[in-house]
């Protein structure tokens, strides 16, 4: 990801310095459990909330120390296990090749490159949900060509086209907690009815007020409905009815844009020669002068039901268009559906939307319309600590024809203008965002952003290095509200740095580029780091180790250093089973070569993870991979 780039030129005012932070103390088709959600849901999945306090949130374990081996490191008295990486077979299928010479039609078959966001569906047995056997979606965001062919990207083709487009999207895939004592482990259930793999070839549907909007319409798709694929799969959320949601990040890069973009389309970030990717070369859809509607078709929140495998994904356009890099759903206090997200870019917003409808607890996937009818709005926070929500709706706040925008389509599509328009706060690369389980506060990871010249109170800190989160409550309590109450719950960095403002405030180990969040049940807020490969273990990151994953008392604000990564890796990607024994991490592009792809004449180069730590897994080259996290006696994790 390019933490770089900046097409937010807008005039937006930045608020007054901040003088002083405030940091803080089918028989078998389930329902889900999403620890996320406020308590209402909670109840109406049968768990109560545990208490926040008195020791049910406190940490339990030994911090470890920061780390820069090419391993995985975590507490003793836990146990780690290998689960599910790059090229294993989602069901009965074709077996990874440590040389990279997998097909097109075998990486259909088989986990995508670099997992991300990720949830666990427990099955439900006895009206209980199960934490011994589940379903996990796993989002893969991108690919590095230099380790998915042989021969990285020399004679380009349309094999290697449709390889790498089948090496993005989703994986749904069956698993579940087998043997006893020391022989217990999580494995994949071969075959599964379940297993399936989403990628940047699937059809799905779109609906909300874009679909079959002009803009939407392409010469494959005259109706402006249907559209192959989804890709720059990132983070995600979880809905009550049971489905998951899968967010489309830096969509741009695939698109080639020759000649002179329009300004909506600098406005995201397309431009001539995209990442460097060539898919244009052969699926004219990313190519801009071919097809100049089909980047308006990515950059949404996917819906997939992973309990029905035949069931086509849905693009939701209710939800806007950006670089979404979650989708954190919660419930009003009327029981309207919630949903927070992030646009992850230098100087973007953060918004949440609205539903019209109700959710009524019981209600299927295919009750309401939740995400497809509702409002969205984007935030201001003012330098007070007090924010407001502002609709982007057509025809409020000068949303109008006259400013260029003549339906709520355009308004949509066009989400980051909108934003523009109504002076939403330019924030410091806003990304994960997860709700606190007992008091309902928003929590929000903003990575960093040293393009930074001018402070703000809710971005208080110029050439912001290290990152912070930030955290708001609404009105009332409610998550529908108007307005809300906001300030610092951290401010990340080096505690030793020779730079007083890059030392943060941090009451614990130290970290930077917050990225993942993740409430357990017991209101732990665990936090996942981001930090670029060019900057790993360098300047000011040079005492701060591989990327990592930490745990916060959000009461005391006390934070622990939980685990390290292998080299080159970024630590994303977490959810546990509902007795919170078990935790799923995700580990992302290990041995990740700064600023490039990976030489395919040296594949190892940077990092022989998870074959040098995991004998069973077949090497050749880094895998990202998904982890299971247990505690050697069984109990909770984190405790």
């Amino acid at each position: 990801m390019n933490d770089d780039l900046l097409s937010n030129d807008s005039a937006n005012p930045h608020l007054e310095q901040l003088l002083g932070a405030r940091p803080a103390g089918s028989a078998r088709r389930r329902q889900v459990l999403q620890a996320g959600l406020g308590s209402a849901a909670l109840a109406f999945f049968g768990l109560p909330a545990q208490a926040a306090g008195g020791g049910g949130s406190g940490i339990g374990f030994r911090p470890i120390a920061a780390a820069t081996d090419d391993a995985v490191r975590v507490p003793d008295g836990y146990t780690l296990q290998l689960l599910y990486a790059w090229g294993d077979a989602i069901s009965l299928g074709p077996a990874f090749r440590g040389d990279a010479s997998n097909s097109a039609p075998e990486q259909a078959e088989q986990a995508g490159m670099h997992h991300d966001g990720m949830h666990f569906f427990p099955f439900v047995n006895d009206g209980r949900p199960s934490s011994t056997h589940g379903l996990l979606c796993i989002n893969h965001e991108y690919t590095d060509e230099g380790l998915l062919h042989v021969g990285g990207t020399a004679d380009w083709s349309h094999a290697k086209t449709l390889k790498s487009q089948n090496a993005h999207g989703i994986s749904v895939i069956e698993v579940q907690l087998r043997g006893s004592g020391s022989e217990l482990r999580w494995q994949l259930v071969r075959p599964s009815a379940y297993a399936r793999r989403i990628t940047a070839r699937t059809p799905m549907r779109i609906d909300g007020p874009a679909a079959g909007a002009g803009e939407m319409r392409t010469r494959e798709d005259r109706r402006g409905n249907v559209v192959f694929g989804t890709l720059a799969n990132c983070a995600m959320g979880v809905t009550p009815w049971g489905t998951y949601l899968s967010c489309e990040e830096n969509f741009n890069g695939y698109f080639n844009a020759s000649g002179t973009p329009t300004a909506a389309q600098m406005r995201y970030g397309i431009r001539e020669g995209g990442s460097g990717l060539r898919w244009h070369e052969y699926d004219s859809r990313f190519d801009v002068a071919t097809e100049p509607n089909e980047a308006n078709r990515f950059g949404w929140v996917v819906e997939v039901d992973p309990w029905q495998p035949d069931r086509p994904p849905v693009k939701h356009t209710a939800l806007g268009r950006f670089k979404h890099e979650g989708a954190t759903v919660t419930l009003a206090s009327d029981g309207r559906v919630v949903v927070y997200m992030g646009d992850d870019e230098a100087f973007e917003y953060i918004y949440k939307y609205v539903s019209r409808d109700r959710f009524i607890a019981g209600s299927s996937a295919n009750s309401g319309r939740w995400l497809e009818v509702g409002t969205l709005y984007v935030a201001r926070f003012e330098a007070d600590g007090r924010g407001q929500w502002v609709a982007l709706q057509h025809g409020q706040n000068s949303l109008n024809e006259a400013n260029g925008f003549a339906s709520q389509a355009e308004v949509l599509i066009r989400a980051r203008q909108a934003a523009d328009l109504v002076g939403a706060t330019k924030m410091d690369r806003p990304e994960w965002i997860a709700v606190q389980p007992q008091s309902g506060e928003v929590y929000c990871t903003l990575t960093n952003n040293r393009q930074r010249v001018i402070a703000d109170a809710a971005n208080p800190r110029a050439d912001n290095a290290f990152g912070h989160i930030i955290r708001w409550r609404e009105d009332a309590g409610d998550a529908a509200a108007g307005r809300f109450s906001w300030d610092i719950f951290v401010l990340c960095g080096d505690s030793q740095h020779s730079d007083a403002n890059k030392r943060g405030n941090i009451r614990g180990d130290s970290f930077g580029s917050p990225d993942g969040l993740f409430f357990d049940r017991a209101g732990r807020l665990w936090i996942q780091t981001d930090v670029p490969g060019r900057l790993m273990n360098h300047g000011d990151y040079q005492r701060i180790g591989n990327n990592q994953m930490l745990v916060a008392d959000v009461d005391s604000g006390e934070i622990r250093r939980f685990l390290t990564g292998p080299s080159g890796c970024e630590i994303t990607g977490l959810t546990a089973t509902p007795d919170s024994c078990n935790l799923f991490v995700n580990v992302q592009h290990p041995g990740e070569v700064p600023g490039a792809r990976s030489d395919p004449a040296r594949p190892l180069a940077v990092s022989g993870w998870p074959a040098n730590q995991f004998a069973e897994v077949t090497g050749g080259r880094p895998r990202s991979a998904t982890l299971v996290i247990r505690r050697r006696d069984g109990g909770v994790v984190g405790t």
